[in-house]
């Protein structure tokens, strides 16, 4: 197999996951990613199904892809239509793209109990469908839809069915896993028993129902075809659809199978977080290849190990896919870890040390406290520079207090605090929505004047969670902060009895955190100042 077409199906199966809901602009912001990737098919949506595909077909138009080919979606006519007549071709048609998909059906319990229709009325629809669009002179892919659960149910008429496409004219023929219930050599076994009637280009479309769709399309590949249709992330319907990041990444770092330019390989991590930015999903952390813990090591030995040799616990280079390795710093950890962590942070620290051991020490004491720095970097590296006496503090707690009031019904909170900046005292008040955000307002409204860069950081996450639920009230609390600016996000993390108190502990990291990475900068800035070479006029 030396190459493989991708066809990416995000914007119209992607677009069914539970959650999604694009926009006409971020459709067309994905269309324009994956054709900068070097995606060769972009499947963007059934424009006979809603206002909302139309639009983003007349939009599309315009757009310059310089890799990829829109596909319009729909399915065969309807057995009471002439195909001349029917809506669904007609609005495929006004689509105006150079390649039409239309699925079938291939399964003869859907033939029954769907359609209502006679087999050989099925057969006729699909070949009708096919020859229509290929007298308008479309591209036509077939996607024959539920053909695995149709060939182990009546392997003679589902392979008619694939017939009736060809005999239309079909220009592909695509076997679908719609239910995702097929087994990978279920999968090889029947693409190759089906292969040497069908004289055209072969594609495989899988759902991730038994978590087999990476597999599944693998499988058929093996079993000769070329034309992978798949959603970034694997967004889809239910379980979602093969993740066509996995599938680029396998095909390209695991068989040498050609399906993008080297080059482009490095792309997919941003494409992975853009596409799931902009379909308001969290990235899994732990998807293959792409999640931000796809090469995190945890463990003592491992860590060791990988400092070592990367080979020994990374089946790939991370940056090939433009990923990268992350070490986790834990109670699990052993010296190696944080040596390594310091070495990102620009820390001198050796394995041998006395500090390296006393740090230790200190994170395994304070993890078992009920602190948790896997999720804290910017509690880590605060910990890790007050322990090695490399940040000082940028202002001193002298007291703060919070009160809630319930009047007319509504809560209200305010919060005062006293701080001392630069060797000045400040005293400020604040209201906000709650405790916590009252206290983080009149902090920052006492430290603005000293920080102003203070005003391009916000809270994006707050999260509570309870360590000893059996404590009842008394119980520990851990809050874990997400903080962002214009450009990086890190997290803090408090621990307390007290939720207030817990909650100052994580603000405090968060808004010190910001003071020394800016402060960095500026240091970094008068630096380069100062080797600059004048310049004579």
């Amino acid at each position: 197999m030396a190459q493989v077409e991708l066809y990416d199906t995000s914007l119209r199966d992607g677009a069914q996951t539970e959650g999604i809901s694009y926009s006409v602009q971020d459709k067309l912001r994905i269309t324009e990613k994956l054709d900068a990737l070097g995606v060769h098919y972009i499947e963007g949506g059934w424009p006979g199904s809603n206002p909302k595909d139309a639009e983003y077909f007349r939009r599309a138009a315009k757009l310059r892809l310089t890799n990829a080919i829109l596909t319009a979606f729909g399915s065969t006519r309807r057995a009471d239509h002439a195909a001349a007549k029917d809506p669904n071709l007609q609005a495929l048609l006004k689509a105006e793209t150079q390649i039409i998909t239309i699925f079938g059906k291939t399964w003869d319990l859907h033939v029954r109990d769907v359609l209502r229709i006679s087999p050989e009325e099925n057969l006729r629809v699909i070949e009708d469908s096919v020859a229509f669009l290929k007298r308008r002179g479309k591209r036509v892919v077939y996607d024959a839809e539920h053909f695995f659960d149709g060939y182990k149910d009546n392997p003679e008429y589902a392979r008619k069915t694939l017939q009736a496409a060809i005999n239309g004219g079909a220009d592909c023929v695509t076997f679908c896993d719609t239910n995702g219930g097929t087994l990978s050599h279920e999968v090889l076994e029947i693409i190759t028993a089906c292969k040497r009637e069908l004289p055209v280009v072969l594609g495989a479309h899988t759902h991730n129902d038994s978590e087999l769709a990476v597999a599944n399309a693998l499988a058929a590949m093996a079993a000769g075809c070329t034309q992978v249709q798949g959603t970034i992330n694997g967004y889809g319907e239910r379980c979602g659809n093969a993740n066509l990041v996995s599938i680029i990444a396998i095909l390209k770092t695991k068989m040498g199978v050609h399906c993008l330019p080297d080059a482009k390989l490095k792309e997919l991590t941003e494409v992975s977080r853009f596409v799931a930015e902009l379909s308001n999903m969290a990235q899994n952390p732990h998807q293959p290849f792409v999640g931000a813990a796809a090469f995190s090591h945890k463990g003592g030995v491992h860590v060791n190990a990988v400092m070592k040799n990367p080979r020994t616990y990374e089946h790939i280079d991370p940056s090939v896919v433009g990923n990268q390795r992350k070490i986790i710093v834990s109670e699990l950890s052993g010296r190696s870890s944080l040596v390594l962590k310091a070495k990102d942070l620009a820390l001198d620290l050796s394995k041998n040390t006395p500090e390296a051991k006393k740090l230790l020490q200190t994170l395994q004491k304070l993890e078992h406290e009920g602190y948790h720095y896997e999720a804290a970097d910017g509690s880590l590296e605060l910990l890790m520079k007050r322990q090695l006496k490399q940040a000082k503090p940028f202002f001193t707690l002298e007291g703060f207090r919070v009160i809630m009031e319930k009047r007319d019904h509504k809560l209200n909170s305010e919060a005062s605090i006293k701080i001392r900046v630069k060797g000045v005292p400040e005293q400020t008040a604040a209201e906000g929505d709650g405790p916590v955000n009252a206290l983080d307002n009149a902090l920052r409204k006492a430290l603005r004047p000293f920080y102003p860069t203070l005003a391009r950081m916000h809270l994006t996450d707050f999260k509570v969670r309870v360590l000893d639920e059996k404590a009842g009230t008394a119980a520990k609390v851990r809050v874990l902060i997400q903080s962002q600016d214009e450009h990086d996000s890190w997290g803090t993390v408090g621990v307390s009895e007290n939720v207030i108190e817990a909650s100052w502990q994580a603000l405090v990291d968060s808004i010190e955190y910001k003071l020394l990475k800016d402060q960095k900068l500026e240091t970094g800035s008068r630096k380069l100042e100062r080797t600059k070479k004048p310049t004579h006029g």
